[in-house]
């Protein structure tokens, strides 16, 4: 009975706001859901502490900008990954860096493509 008490006051809370004319908090922001598949990775690629391209074998480069830096990937110039099921996921997977094993989310996965050679 508490429960749907609750629930009814939060109805009408909502509603008094909306009819005062305040806007509501906007929606969360949605991140990409990209997977790749890890049996088509030819190679990976650190760019900096916050990117890393993961190269895949048919040619199509995906970029993945990470959560946050992660400190010592660009000089350690590598990682280590445990994948859980059959897929890496965009904001879904940890990676730890080589020689000091800091953590680091991946974050979402966009196309890449090479800037033209000057």
């Amino acid at each position: 009975m508490k429960i749907a008490t609750i629930a009814i006051a939060g109805c009408f809370a909502a509603t008094a706001v909306l009819a005062a004319g305040e806007t509501p908090p906007p929606a969360p922001v949605e991140r990409n859901s990209v997977c790749l598949q890890p049996s088509f990775v030819d190679h990976t690629t650190v760019l900096s502490d916050s990117e890393i391209l993961y190269v895949m074998k048919n040619g199509k480069i995906w970029k993945n900008t990470l959560q946050r830096a992660c400190p010592g990937l660009k000089f350690e110039n590598g990682f280590a990954q445990v994948i859980r099921g059959d897929s890496i996921c965009s904001n879904m997977q940890i990676i730890h860096v080589l020689h000091r094993g800091t953590p680091c989310s991946l974050g979402n996965f966009t196309p890449y493509t090479k800037p033209p050679k000057t």
